[in-house]
């Protein structure tokens, strides 16, 4: 049986999931109230917005979404019904395909991005001074770190 968390790494624990849970349903809020577009639309259109050509292969984009390949497939359909993404074939093998901005996705992220900058400084980092948040970027990163790496190791195929 696994040790229980003594009284502070619970509290710590509960405070963290009950205080991300609210942070993260607000931002989404602001968001779709002031574009029409949810957290997943947004970190896609980020994504897309960040590389040379504005395009990712499915599986690149799936990974760092953190989604599985239905959960993407799903969400890029959604947002291709709405002209945001197109779904083109991989230009260098023509097996797998891509997600590629759009025009109209760039201008709703150009359009979106002010105000949930506005969000993510109203409702955290303003309310933190730089040692907080150093001390945020450390933990999540090394954290981040470790869970990809374990998600890595849990993928891979076992010898029977």
């Amino acid at each position: 049986m696994t040790e229980s968390l003594d009284h502070h790494r619970l509290s710590a624990w509960r405070a963290y999931i009950e205080a991300s849970q609210r942070l993260f349903t607000r931002l989404e809020d602001d968001l779709r109230d002031a574009s029409g577009l949810s957290f997943a639309d947004y970190h896609v259109l980020v994504l897309l917005a960040e590389v040379p050509g504005h395009r990712l292969r499915m599986g690149e984009l799936a990974g760092r979404l953190v989604f599985s390949p239905s959960r993407l497939t799903y969400q890029i359909s959604s947002m291709q019904r709405r002209g945001l993404v197109a779904r083109q074939p991989c230009p260098e093998d023509g097996r797998g395909s891509e997600a590629v901005l759009t025009a109209a996705g760039l201008l709703a992220l150009r359009e979106a991005a002010p105000h949930h900058l506005h969000s993510v400084r109203t409702h955290l980092m303003d309310d933190l001074d730089d040692a907080e948040v150093a001390c945020l970027n450390r933990i999540f990163t090394r954290l981040g770190r470790r869970l990809q790496g374990a998600e890595k190791v849990s993928t891979a195929p076992r010898d029977n």
